[in-house]
């Protein structure tokens, strides 16, 4: 278990005030100047050697995407840091929790990612439905902008440095990097196709990288304590500290930052009270927000809880959402709930997603009431490999895999609902 010592976010739950004066004082903004007189190269460097990958869903290693940006530019565009604080993926709420209790930890990692990458400006591009969180954001901006944390010498470093806070109005496929980009642009939120990378061209056609919330915000601390301090946590290629978003049916839901890598069973035991009704009525875990395959329960329980893990069971884990589902829980009707949110999110653009999303949501709910055939069970399995890898942006993907893991977990209690329809409409027309 993580010691308190060891805790990035101090104020995940809003003990303090977020302004801020109790921000420095909790360590923020501390000589920030000094952190940005290393060097450019340096803090990329660092956050490399950190092993910090990425807390958006992906994993993609931080230090990495950062050293993709130009070191200068050759034609006399500026660079650009976009912040993804969509967080509209069900089941994660942790990116908000920063926003609400700790901004002044995002706005100061976005001025050293941003001095890093040699950009210009960020952008916060923040859900529409987080209006609270978007005011203190749009507050602290402010606030750093007072004390000279913010724009021209930024932080006494030399280095002119902007932030600027955009509402989004809540469309999940904005999550999506090239969506969100063409939605700060004022464009209608759909991906575009890659190459070009938003390292080449992305913002307004500039050189521009897209990081979560949680990714940017670990960045001065981890300059501050040292790599070497952020890989004691975790396995290989699992190093950090993480913030988990604990629901459904646990004892005490929580959002909790524990070390990565950390056993299935101890994170549920040490911060959410246990299994509601106890650890034999465990059915599955959904371990990284809604858009990744459920695992059975048998198959989690000593799991560990980070990229590689989850992985190694067919899984992800994503933003680290973990859904906990008792045996109270119709399962097939759970993941025909998530399939109808797919298709309503869905953008439109690709074939295979706009109309698979909806033909696969048709099924589901056929399979969740019986009025189906046993064949139709691989018919939809076929098709959700039809749709998975076959779309501009990971939305199909997302789509897919929820039935594919209901599919690959719980074919038996499919099964079971046809043939239970069946016998009772053969005993109606029997009558």
């Amino acid at each position: 278990m993580l010691d308190d010592k060891d805790r990035i976010f101090t104020n995940v739950y809003g003990f303090q005030d977020w302004g801020i004066d109790a921000a420095i004082k909790r360590g923020d903004w501390d000589d920030t100047k000094a952190l940005m007189a290393r060097g450019q190269d340096a803090i990329i460097d660092e956050i490399k050697a950190s092993g910090l990958r990425g807390r958006g869903g992906a994993g993609f290693p931080t230090g990495m995407k950062w050293s993709f940006m130009p070191k200068e530019s050759k034609d006399g565009r500026p660079s650009f840091l976009v912040i993804n604080a969509d967080e509209s993926e069900p089941g994660s709420c942790k990116d908000r929790e920063i926003i609400r209790h700790d901004p002044h930890k995002l706005i100061e990692g976005a001025l050293i990612a941003g001095y890093a990458m040699r950009a210009r400006a960020a952008y916060i591009y923040i859900r529409g439905e987080f209006i609270r969180e978007a005011e203190t954001l749009f507050a602290a901006v402010a606030q750093a902008y007072d004390r000279g944390f913010l724009g021209k010498n930024a932080a006494g470093s030399g280095y002119d440095f902007d932030v600027f806070v955009h509402r989004g109005a809540g469309a999940y496929i904005c999550g999506e990097e090239t969506a969100m980009i063409e939605s700060l642009e004022g464009k209608k939120g759909q991906p575009r196709l890659k190459p070009p990378f938003p390292a080449g061209a992305g913002l307004y056609g500039c050189p521009t990288t897209v990081n979560n919330v949680e990714s940017i915000t670990v960045g001065p601390t981890i300059l501050r304590r040292g790599a070497s301090w952020f890989t004691q946590f975790g396995r290989d290629n699992n190093k950090g500290t993480k913030l988990f978003q604990i629901s459904g049916h646990v004892n005490k839901p929580c959002v909790v930052e524990d070390a990565m890598s950390v056993p299935f069973r101890e994170l549920i035991e040490k911060h959410a009270g246990g299994i509601r009704g106890g650890w034999d009525n465990l059915l599955a875990v959904i371990p990284g927000g809604s858009s990744v395959p459920l695992v059975p329960a048998a198959e989690i329980i000593d799991a560990p809880m980070d990229f590689d893990g989850l992985r190694a069971l067919g899984s992800g884990l994503g933003t680290a959402a973990v859904i906990v589902m008792d045996k109270s829980t119709d399962i097939v009707r759970a993941i025909s709930r998530l399939s109808y949110f797919y298709k309503h999110e869905s953008c439109g653009q690709c074939t295979p997603c706009r109309e698979g999303t909806g033909w696969m949501w048709r099924v589901m709910e056929r399979l969740r009431t019986g009025e189906a055939d046993i064949s139709e069970i691989d018919m939809l399995q076929e098709v959700t490999k039809q749709v998975e890898g076959h779309t501009i942006c990971a939305l199909g993907d997302a789509a897919a895999w929820p039935i594919q893991g209901l599919i690959r977990h719980f074919r038996p209690e499919i099964e079971r609902r046809i043939n239970v329809r069946r016998g009772s409409d053969l005993a109606v027309a029997a009558e």
